[in-house]
């Protein structure tokens, strides 16, 4: 049944002169959230413009948790949620020593389609209805989806897969476009921003260890290391760069040549990492760890390799291999 703007559903009498309403708000309090657990975000929104009854039971947390986990857990973490907490306590601050500017939510998104619908009904005429608190999640969902809000999180193939970032995850800060269903990112490699747009979901991830970008990972996994695990690396240009995640698999020491139940490459010392996705002979094929005494390793001409990780999920390794370049880099 269609919500009219007046949540009222009119059904005439047998002579035709009255009218019994019946308002939406006098159904008992499940049926009434069983329909509107049923709405889309965008249906939410309209509803909660008609009464301040239905603005409140729209806004509600229990309603939104589930559309922002269902659209956007993928790509936000607790990182995320940190810097949005900040950015609502920076824009409280400012409302506060410029309230006469400040129309909050519904007033923050006015003009930022697919919610083009949300403004204040003082333009008609009419007092203008509260806004939803700053720390809702609905504010949290609408600033998403408009593009307003810029959250951290990583990207593969960073810079449309140059193959410089080729089978690498770098961490970024990231908006949406809702026209274009993509992402623009803004990567700070050192001094500076650089910028990429129009990114699919895909190539999207939360942050798996939530640390900064610059941090050395401490290895937990290196006495278990054998030929054929995979795993990612930090690597970085230099000791000002942030560290980006680059995927590898465990190889064979020269001297075993994979000789099956005769390898003993696990009991080494010595691990070998392998970029296949780099041609036989280049400099970037091969990296060398000493899984006993691994900290950051490296020169200011082939980088430096910092901390790594097992990928023990089959989703994660899928990842990886669904991005693999169509043909060997350089």
């Amino acid at each position: 049944m269609p919500l009219k703007k007046k949540c009222l559903v009119s059904s005439k009498v047998e002579n035709g002169e009255e009218e019994n309403k019946v308002s939406l708000l006098d159904l008992p309090d499940l049926p009434l959230e069983c329909i509107l657990e049923h709405l889309s975000p965008a249906e939410l929104c309209n509803v909660a413009t008609v009464c301040t009854s239905l603005r409140d039971r729209c806004g509600s947390d229990y309603l939104w948790e589930k559309h922002l986990k269902r659209k956007w857990g993928r790509v936000i973490g607790d990182a995320a949620y940190r810097q949005w907490k900040l950015h609502v306590a920076s824009r409280n601050k400012d409302k506060a020593s410029n309230q006469h500017n400040q129309k909050g939510i519904f007033a923050f998104l006015h003009g930022f389609g697919p919610f083009l619908w949300i403004k204040s009904k003082s333009e008609k005429g009419r007092q203008s209805r509260s806004s939803l608190p700053d720390d809702s999640i609905a504010a949290l969902y609408l600033s998403l989806e408009s593009g307003k809000f810029w959250f951290p999180a990583q990207v593969y193939n960073r810079e449309n897969g140059h193959a410089g970032f080729m089978l690498s995850c770098y961490d970024a800060q990231l908006c949406y476009d809702s026209r274009t269903d993509t992402f623009e990112a803004r990567y700070s490699p050192h001094g500076r921003w650089t910028t990429e747009e129009n990114i699919q979901w895909d190539r999207l991830r939360v942050p798996p260890i939530d640390s900064s970008p610059h941090a050395l990972h401490i290895s937990d996994c290196l006495d278990d290391l054998k030929p054929g695990d995979h795993v990612e690396i930090q690597w970085r240009r230099n000791k000002e760069f942030p560290y980006g995640w680059w995927y590898s698999v465990v190889g064979h020491l020269e001297a075993c040549q994979g000789l099956g139940s005769h390898c003993h490459c696990d009991k080494n010392d010595m691990v070998i990492l392998e970029f296949t996705q780099y041609t036989a002979g280049s400099r970037w094929r091969q990296a060398i760890i000493n899984r006993k005494h691994h900290r950051e390793q490296g020169n200011e001409i082939e980088g430096f390799y910092g901390g790594i990780r097992k990928l023990y999920s089959k989703e994660e390794i899928t990842r990886w291999k669904n991005l693999w370049p169509t043909k060997i880099v350089e």
